[in-house]
């Protein structure tokens, strides 16, 4: 029998435990089965709490499973992607993209795009957006310190590397090791031109 988390005095704070389960519980779920595979009635027995519990704090799946994504990035800040080089750019991303769960849960998301953009979206704002930036920023100082050759058009490049990351995604094993995957991404920029890499 599930335990009814959110049944408390009017007034008191709602049960944080209990948010952490549902969103928690709900982004697993998306990640083992895919948006087609995922219910509020799962996401409340894998939380251990009822479907009212979770109505109460989600008024419908998909505002449910944007909160989650928000939720899987909440930590991530722009300062923590002021990398001082190319090198470190590229070392940064490489650990993110060896994170097993990082890989599924970037290509369950890429799979909603057509019928639940709205997740896709809420990785972006959360993430993808402030990585973006500081990729282009460093690209841009790369090309500056003439690491990059001068007619380098960083936001052109920036999509080729995005490109590769989506391809690795898709056809290497979530068990790559971080130093292969920096190595796919450092033959990419030595073909654009990049010197001086480690």
């Amino acid at each position: 029998m599930t335990t009814d988390h959110g049944a408390r005095a009017p007034g008191r704070p709602r049960s944080r435990e209990a948010d952490e389960a549902i969103l928690g519980s709900a982004l697993d779920l998306l990640i083992e089965r895919g948006i087609g595979s995922t219910s509020i009635e799962q996401i409340a027995r894998r939380a251990e709490v009822t479907r009212a519990t979770v109505y109460r704090r989600f008024p419908n799946l998909t505002e449910l499973l944007v909160r989650a994504v928000e939720w899987e990035f909440r930590d991530t800040a722009s300062p923590s992607f002021d990398w001082p080089d190319v090198d470190a750019m590229v070392t940064d991303w490489a650990d993110h993209l060896s994170r097993p769960r990082t890989r599924r849960l970037i290509r369950r998301l890429y799979g909603t795009v057509d019928d639940l953009p709205e997740l896709l979206h809420a990785y972006d704002r959360a993430h993808g957006s402030h990585r973006g930036r500081a990729v282009h920023s460093t690209l841009e100082r790369a090309r500056a310190s003439g690491q990059l050759p001068p007619g380098t058009d960083p936001a052109l490049l920036q999509q080729v590397l995005s490109g590769a990351a989506l391809q690795h995604l898709a056809s290497h094993p979530d068990t790559t090791s971080a130093a292969d995957i920096r190595a796919h991404f450092l033959a990419i920029l030595q073909l654009t031109g990049l010197t001086h890499a480690p």
